[in-house]
């Protein structure tokens, strides 16, 4: 493991392997383990698995909600970490890189977007407030049954529930950093993405799940019809938690898109 600060807080994450830097963001609820299953098919490249910010490892520092204060932590880790790379970002991970890629000295030189969309509807920011209500009251056992059930329907296959439920728990620590993030998606309820999405210059690829009902295909489309060099993926059988319904096919296709040569 490794540690560095950046701004007001001190970021853990884990390098691996050797080759062209990725930088691999990870949702909400999580930290760097996430990528445990998958990351293993991505020995061709150095990996960065970051712990954002109050998630895992990584302190809160002042936490602002906001998704341009997290943007501007993945920037600073670019440019004080790994210099240029591609980033790989999962749901909320994928937002933070969508919103990294539309600065224009971005150092972002291929963005993979993974479960994420660019707009929150009003059931998903009641859904974040709710969750940002009983982390306030420190109601944890409200917390973690309501987490495990929000497990339970990201997947599609017969995977250890409790066991996957306990690891996304344990990376909400004290519940800072999921505060944070929540109130930064519900920001984009107010402020979505979509107006930006169009600056965005850098190589996109899109990766959809079949079964994923918490970011269906249309999110994939808003993306993919907003930025020009951009395309589509999916992995079947999969619903939104990839890396535990199909971790062998989520992990072959990030090694195949980011193996792709990048135009100048």
């Amino acid at each position: 493991m490794n540690t560095v600060k950046l701004g007001d807080i001190m970021v853990n994450y884990r390098r691996r392997g050797s080759g062209p830097p990725v930088v691999l963001l990870h949702g909400l609820a999580e930290d760097h383990c996430s990528w445990d299953a998958v990351v293993g098919y991505l020995g061709a490249f150095t990996t960065y698995a970051v712990d954002l910010r109050g998630h895992g490892r990584t302190t809160p520092g002042q936490g602002a909600g906001t998704l341009s204060q997290l943007s501007e932590d993945l920037a600073a880790f670019l440019r004080d970490v790994t210099g240029p790379a591609a980033v790989v970002g999962y749901s909320l991970g994928g937002t933070i890189g969508l919103k990294a890629a539309t600065d224009e000295e971005t150092l972002v030189r291929h963005l993979v977007v993974v479960a994420t969309s660019s707009v929150v509807g009003g059931s998903a920011a009641e859904f974040f407030g709710g969750r940002i209500a009983q982390l306030e009251a420190e109601d944890w056992g409200g917390f973690a049954s309501g987490l495990r059930d929000d497990t339970s329907k990201q997947l599609v296959t017969a995977a250890d529930l409790d066991g996957v439920a306990a690891l996304r728990l344990a990376a909400v620590g004290d519940g800072r950093g999921y505060i944070n993030a929540a109130r930064a998606m519900i920001e984009i309820r107010s402020e979505p993405l979509n107006p930006l999405l169009g600056q965005i210059e850098v190589p996109t690829d899109v990766v959809g799940a079949d079964g994923d009902v918490f970011c269906p295909r249309r999110g994939s489309d808003i993306i993919i019809e907003a930025v020009d060099n951009s395309q589509y993926h999916e992995v079947a059988g999969a619903g939104h938690l990839l890396s535990v319904d199909q971790p062998d096919a989520y992990g072959k296709l990030l090694a195949r898109l980011l193996s792709e040569p990048i135009p100048p």
